[in-house]
């Protein structure tokens, strides 16, 4: 009983209904294409070539941390809020060209 009315969205013990994170989410079809450069990604680090791998994943997380930034609530890519996805997004493609880069001046 109690678990039907948790996915139905009955109110709480303070009788607020709780917030659903699905109303608030970015663009499915976006999401795909997200999904299909990490696979990209994934297989170009499968085959060995880890410098396009890395550029994959790194101009995704650029992108869409870009887009989230400039469009705020308009964007298709929607995780938490736009200065935590930008932050996440942004750094995270900085990050792993940082990291390659330097591993690569190791050798």
């Amino acid at each position: 009983m109690q678990e039907d009315e948790a996915q139905q969205g009955a109110p709480t013990m303070s009788g607020k209904r709780p917030q659903v994170s699905e109303d608030h989410e970015g663009e499915p079809a976006f999401e795909w294409l997200v999904v299909a450069a990490v696979a990209l990604g994934a297989l170009c680090a499968l085959f060995g070539y880890m410098m396009a791998a890395t550029a994959v994943l790194a101009a995704t997380a650029i992108i869409t941390g870009s887009l989230r930034l400039a469009l705020r609530e308009r964007s298709p890519w929607k995780v938490r809020s736009v200065a935590f996805d930008s932050i996440i997004g942004i750094g995270l493609g900085l990050g792993l060209i940082i990291t390659y880069a330097s591993i690569r001046l190791l050798y």
